[in-house]
């Protein structure tokens, strides 16, 4: 069993601890909030932390899963980051969504002072947290990928190595530019067999078992079609994944045209004050919802 820190108690981050610790590791926790951390600990009989570094100081594997590119330099390397306060031959995972040009510099960063890192970004939202199905898609050296794999597998149904630093980030940018383009073709559809008036229901069980199916389809299509949307991933997080797989489309020269329009669909979406609705929402600008 392993020292753990986990470093992020939001929606992803508390369920993906509670399973490193039912698995029998020691985890201490930090949030920038220190009521859930301490709630967390309770719960799990873990202990909370006051900042990053404190966690993480006798840790063998300091796990991270926070918000955006500023939030992670913070985290890991700021005032009271975790990784100057890390033991030599430590392993800082960060499940976190961000850049890889971010991934890239604290690799750099940590491996300066002899800690190994990962980005680890996941994929299957607050549900697959909660049950331990995530998809974690990660970058970095091979040793350090074997010798955190054992816990990444506590949270994630399917761990893959995509390659070097910054490649477990890029992978989860495809994920992204796939889901967008899906959901506004599935929020076409849905808008198109509505006005045509068919039963959406029996549309649904028809395509849903072939090459039309998707996940988005099973699990959303029938709230899409009620107009329900106060779960699952906001649309103000996918604002900030499309714009991370833009700006690296600038820089290896990958044409977008559907992720910029569909990109540009989320930000009226936020304007009207839908930000926090589930992504599926895309309905929205062709439904009086």
């Amino acid at each position: 069993m392993s020292k753990v820190a986990f470093l992020g108690m939001g929606v992803m981050g508390y369920p993906m601890a509670g399973h490193i610790a039912a698995a029998g590791h020691e985890v201490t926790v930090y949030n920038r909030t220190a009521a859930k951390s301490e709630a967390w600990a309770a719960q799990h009989g873990g202990a909370a932390a006051l900042t990053p570094a404190a966690a993480a100081a006798d840790a063998d594997f300091v796990f991270c899963c926070v918000g955006d590119d500023p939030d992670v330099l913070s985290v890991a390397l700021g005032d009271d980051g975790a990784i100057p306060a890390m033991k030599t031959g430590a392993v800082f995972i960060d499940n976190s969504t961000v850049s890889a040009d971010v991934a890239r510099q604290v690799y750099d960063a940590a491996k300066a002072m002899g800690v190994h890192t990962l980005d680890a970004p996941v994929s299957g939202g607050q549900a697959g947290a909660e049950n331990g199905k995530l998809t974690v898609m990660v970058g970095g050296d091979d040793a350090a990928f074997a010798a955190a794999l054992p816990l990444m597998e506590c949270y994630g149904a399917r761990v893959v190595h995509m390659g070097g630093a910054g490649k477990g980030q890029q992978a989860k940018m495809v994920n992204q530019i796939c889901i967008a383009g899906l959901v506004q073709a599935l929020s076409e559809g849905l808008s198109f067999a509505m006005d045509a008036g068919l039963d959406t229901d029996k549309l649904l069980e028809a395509i849903s078992g072939g090459a039309a199916q998707s996940w988005q389809m099973v699990n959303r299509g029938e709230t899409m079609v009620k107009g329900e949307f106060d779960f699952g991933f906001a649309v103000d997080w996918m604002r900030k994944d499309l714009r991370i797989c833009l700006e690296e489309a600038k820089r290896n020269g990958a044409d977008l045209p559907v992720t910029e329009i569909v990109a540009s669909y989320y930000a009226e979406l936020s304007a009207d004050g839908f930000g926090r609705n589930d992504t599926s929402s895309l309905i929205r600008r062709l439904r009086q919802f």
